[in-house]
């Protein structure tokens, strides 16, 4: 146990001094790894090289780059500024509406783009300048934004779940539609956290102007095929007509047609274009991957999962104590690693002990993405926060971080009800 945490720390300092995850935790594996089989350093990258081929040859990872490649197209359709305005158009002309907008164009765009920086830094462009125009408080406008971007993680498709169900072994389709119900809650839950904010402070929120009703049919209409496109991936999923990596690839597809349809990609240089984004961010997560992969195998080499199995039953932990145990962890390192990065780092090291107490994998795996948002709109690092404050450089990160308290509270709501009603999450798969 020691070596491993040895392993840790060093890879935590490592992350502190900015080096990407990817090449620390691929350069900490190998050491790490070839220490402790007595210096053999030809086991050590005969380990790595065979990690990288059987991982980048795995047929189910195919699913990442294309619903990667999926959210490219997505976000090239501009279909964002529909999203908003459609929001808009349902709640926009209450006090507060333009924030409870933002949270609902928020869930939208995550529903068809997997991704939780690609809501934040698209609806922050979309979301900021409308709600400034409004007067807005500048804390609860990008504090709405940083944690609706949050969503994208949740809401399925998600690329973090599929990371998740490759080192769990879990089914990637149960896992998307178990995360569609704690996604409406969170959404929720938001939704609340900016109907509270308003009540102590009504200036911070003005609202909107009112839409008339053949306005509001319209922005309705604009949006259909985004909702279309979610509901054929998850049902086609949920009623077991087609693989999550056949859905991956024909929401791809679909989402190129409403792209196309939308006056987009209709030349070579911008699918061009598309592609290379697609590539950039596979190759980077990739990276992560192998370098993850890597460093499990010296975590298990050095005895951490199997001893970890036997200080619990030692200790004579309840399943629920481990698992709240787990949180706390990640949580702590939330705030420093990504959210691949940190579901590749932990759920290796405490999976041998979760089987062990038969705690339902699945449902752990949500309870798992919702510690992970945290992370996302927590201090010091919570990226989502970066990335707002990227687009509105003018707003102090304090403020930012003021702003998002409220939701980090829903957050922890949201996590609450999830561990203590595994039905929320896991209750929809028992109706198949």
């Amino acid at each position: 146990m020691t070596l491993a945490l040895i392993g840790f720390a060093v890879l935590l300092g490592l992350s502190f001094m900015g080096f990407p995850l990817g090449f620390t935790t691929l350069a900490v594996g190998i050491v790490g790894f070839a220490f402790t089989r007595g210096w053999d350093w030809h086991a050590a990258f005969t380990m790595m090289s065979q990690q990288v081929v059987e991982t980048g040859g795995s047929y189910g990872l195919s699913v990442i780059p294309l619903f990667i490649l999926m959210g490219v197209f997505i976000h090239r359709s501009n279909i964002s500024e529909d999203l908003y305005r459609a929001s808009y158009a349902l709640v926009g002309r209450y006090r507060g509406g333009l924030a409870q907008s933002t949270v609902l164009a928020c869930a939208g765009f995550a529903a068809v783009s997997g991704s939780s920086l690609a809501t934040a830094a698209t609806m922050a462009k979309v979301a900021m300048p409308h709600m400034r125009a409004y007067r807005y408080d500048d804390a609860l406008s990008a504090g709405v934004v940083s944690a609706g971007g949050t969503l994208g993680i949740l809401i399925p498709p998600s690329v973090p779940m599929v990371i998740y169900c490759l080192v769990a072994q879990e089914d990637v389709g149960k896992m998307f539609i178990a995360g569609v119900v704690p996604g409406i809650l969170l959404t929720a839950l938001f939704m609340v956290a900016v109907y509270a904010i308003i009540l102590r402070d009504p200036a911070s929120g003005p609202a909107g102007e009112r839409m008339a009703a053949a306005e509001r049919w319209q922005a309705y209409l604009r949006v259909w095929p985004v909702i279309a496109l979610f509901i054929f991936i998850l049902g086609g999923i949920y009623a077991g007509a087609f693989t999550p990596t056949e859905a991956s690839g024909m929401g791809a597809m679909g989402a190129a047609l409403f792209a196309f349809w939308r006056g987009r990609l209709r030349s070579l240089g911008e699918l061009y274009a598309s592609l290379i984004d697609a590539c950039k961010t596979t190759a980077a997560l990739f990276m992560v991957i192998f370098g993850a992969q890597v460093f499990a195998n010296f975590i298990n080499l050095s005895g951490l999962p199997g001893e970890l199995v036997s200080l619990v039953e030692s200790l004579q932990l309840s399943a629920m104590g481990v698992v709240l145990a787990v949180c706390v962890i990640c949580i702590i390192l939330g705030m420093i690693f990504e959210s691949v990065g940190l579901l590749l780092l932990i759920v290796p090291v405490f999976l041998p002990t979760l089987i062990q107490m038969d705690v339902d994998l699945i449902w752990f795996g949500i309870v798992m993405i919702v510690v992970v948002e945290m992370g996302l709109i927590t201090p010091p690092i919570g990226m989502n926060v970066f990335v707002v404050k990227a687009v509105v450089p003018d707003i102090a990160l304090t403020r930012i971080f003021a702003g998002v308290t409220a939701f980090v509270i829903s957050d922890v709501v949201a996590l609450a009800l999830i561990i203590a009603f595994p039905v929320i999450s896991v209750g929809v798969l028992a109706l198949r």
